[in-house]
């Protein structure tokens, strides 16, 4: 570093004046504060390498504390004075902060050493430095007592002598009915380590004595806290969590208090279910009788929590009560028979002896089905609403036996034909004028019939198509094959069949006619009413 030399020196002399030099100390990396500034340069400075001075507290000052604080002087020193007057505050820095007696005790008592300089690390556990103290401790005698040396289970640091006044019992709170001053109390016999904090533990007695309900004949649980809280006398007895059992509401508010009523001097395995204490009213109801009509044992299925009366079973959320069967619907035996279980929620599966008996028309020979409400309502079987439409359409001369099921159907409601001749095949084959079977009529009889009756037909085939019945055709044919010879297709005929021609000659004879053709749609075309000219 160069420096120049009027700095320091004057020309008087190579002594240097601290009044007057103009050197400024606070530009280096250490600053002349307190003591520092009144001490001569050559006592830190001792050659002219001043860049090589020390500048950290041990290098210059001898620990007289031996190393035991470290070697952090400005931990508790400053540059003013090696006097420390926050002993207290510093120490509340360590691992243990000075409370209590503690903040006003001598150093020296806890850290003892030849020249009072010496601090060596002391353990923190009370016991390590007031085992003489215990040893000693005879109210009560710790010793005896088998008490725990970790003396902040009783005690806290915060106190300023080892009375009871500093002692801490919160691991078992001295509140309310247990705001006692005599240990004795509960630690007899001078035992201080091995209480139970179970509430039985001290006060069987009170348990054994107790007749507003008598604990003991009623068999009542010895966890105290289930009742009682530490309040002085027992009383007010709170079983709060009684909800979290069994919910009391409605009618059961009458007994609440009533312990015995439900209980029944047990209450490890009380019931929690209606039945469970009600069973002797279900057995003694009459109206409806339960027990024999088996219903169920689920009481709140009818029965609410307030009162037996009125009870309210939404039968509509099983089988919904309109109709005819509204006038059954307090006779539950009618339709349940005794059984709540399996009861049929169809109208077979209880109208079936009504099934089997209907004569008007008999169902169960003529096979009709087993699904009433096909063609009866809840309100009453008749009249009967059947509705055919969707099947087949009655109308014309059927109406006159449409309440006849029996005519068409037959004693099957599966199979039945829905075409004319399915049903009328007999009045076919038994037609004469003209006979339909000989003739080999179409057996569609819509053809030439109505549903409203046989006759008149409405098929006239010497009017409509060809003179058969008439002209020179009457009486000279058989049967309708003789022309049409496709029997599932009565709009192909023939001619030629009967009116046998030589195709050459017939040909040779027509060779004058236009769009002539050698077949019998042509000859009808020519000859419509059967006539050769």
């Amino acid at each position: 570093m160069k420096m120049d030399c009027e700095t320091c020196h004057t020309q008087e002399g190579w002594e240097v004046n601290p009044k007057t030099f103009a050197f400024d100390h606070r530009k280096t990396n250490f600053m002349l504060e307190g003591q520092h500034q009144m001490v001569d340069c050559k006592s830190c400075h001792t050659d002219l390498v001043f860049s090589e001075t020390k500048n950290e507290c041990m290098q210059c000052h001898t620990d007289v504390h031996a190393g035991t604080l470290g070697s952090d002087c400005a931990q508790c020193h400053t540059s003013q004075s090696w006097l420390v007057s926050n002993t207290t505050e510093i120490h509340q820095q360590t691992s243990f902060p000075l409370v209590g007696a503690h903040a006003t005790a001598d150093c020296f008592d806890c850290h003892t050493s030849n020249n009072f300089a010496q601090f060596e690390p002391l353990q923190v556990e009370c016991i390590n430095c007031h085992r003489k103290d215990y040893m000693a401790a005879t109210e009560p005698n710790h010793v005896t007592g088998n008490y725990s040396t970790n003396c902040e289970d009783c005690h806290e640091m915060g106190a300023f002598q080892w009375s009871s006044g500093g002692f801490n019992h919160d691991f078992f709170p001295l509140t309310e009915g247990h705001a006692i001053s005599d240990c004795f109390q509960c630690h007899a016999n001078n035992n201080f380590s091995s209480l139970s904090t179970d509430c039985i533990s001290c006060h069987q007695t009170d348990y054994n004595s107790s007749t507003s309900p008598n604990h003991v004949s009623a068999g009542l649980p010895q966890n105290c806290e289930l009742c009682h809280s530490t309040k002085p006398g027992w009383k007010p007895a709170s079983f709060d969590t009684h909800n979290d059992y069994y919910v009391i509401q409605g009618a059961h508010n009458r007994i609440a208090t009533d312990c015995f009523a439900c209980h029944e001097g047990s209450y490890n395995n009380t019931p929690n279910t209606c039945v469970g204490c009600h069973q002797a009213d279900y057995n003694q109801t009459s109206d409806p009788v339960h027990s024999t009509s088996g219903f169920s044992t689920d009481c709140e299925t009818c029965h609410s929590q307030d009162v037996w009366d009125p009870a309210n079973f939404d039968h509509n959320d099983f089988y919904v009560i309109e109709g005819a069967h509204t006038k059954i619907a307090a006779d539950c035996f009618a339709c349940h028979q005794g059984s709540y279980d399996n009861t049929p929620n169809t109208c077979a599966g209880c109208h079936q002896a009504d099934y089997n008996q209907t004569s008007d028309p008999v169902h169960s020979t003529s096979g009709f089905s087993t699904d009433c409400v096909t063609c009866h309502s809840q309100n009453a079987w008749e009249p009967a609403n059947f509705d055919h439409n969707g099947f087949y359409v009655i109308q014309g001369a059927h109406t006159k036996i449409a309440t006849d099921c029996f005519a068409c159907h037959q004693g099957s409601y599966v199979n039945t034909p829905n075409t004319c001749f399915g049903c009328h095949s007999a009045d076919y084959n038994q037609t004469a004028d003209p006979a339909h079977q000989a003739a080999n009529f179409p057996t569609e009889c819509n053809d030439c019939h109505t549903e409203n009756a046989w006759e008149p037909s409405t098929f006239d085939h010497d009017g409509q198509y060809f003179p058969i019945y008439s002209g020179k055709h009457r009486d000279e044919w058989n049967s309708c094959t003789d022309c049409h010879t496709n029997t599932s297709n009565y709009a192909v005929f023939s001619c030629i069949t009967c009116h046998e021609h030589n195709q050459s000659d017939t040909d040779r004879h027509h060779s004058d006619v236009n769009n002539y053709v050698y077949n019998s749609t042509s000859c009808l075309s020519c000859h419509p009413d059967g006539r050769e000219d």
